[in-house]
């Protein structure tokens, strides 16, 4: 059983910046892909970013590309989400998900991911 711990949120002006991040343990696969979704109230659950632990380019959702940027530490089995110029509507609850398809299904196509962090809230409001 793996077991994702997200860390990071906040609350933040517009423009400003935040961290996120995931440390992961017990997952069962070597490699596997690592990122967050994101859920708005009202709104439906949507994949941000997402990086494969084996090497390979990360996927961003179009919203958050050149603002957002996500990295690895294998040694720590830990992603981070960087989240710079953060706006108004990229508020919401995010969720560190792991898979272990290294095509970023969950991410691009909306399948299931394989396992869940608890979420953590980020908002961005003046």
């Amino acid at each position: 059983q793996g077991v994702l711990v997200e860390s990071g949120g906040g609350s933040v002006q517009p423009g400003g910046s935040l961290r996120l991040s995931c440390a992961v343990s017990g997952y069962s696969y070597n490699s596997y892909s690592l990122g967050w979704f994101r859920q708005a109230p009202g709104k439906e659950r949507e994949g941000v970013a997402a990086i494969y632990t084996g090497g390979g380019s990360p996927w961003y959702a179009d919203s958050v590309k050149a603002r957002f940027t996500i990295s690895q530490d294998n040694n720590k089995n830990t992603a981070y989400l960087r989240m710079n110029s953060l706006q108004p509507e990229d508020t919401a609850m995010y969720y560190c998900a792991a898979d272990p398809s290294p095509f970023y299904f969950p991410w691009k196509i909306g399948t299931q991911a394989s396992h869940w962090g608890q979420g953590i809230q980020v908002s961005v409001s003046s």
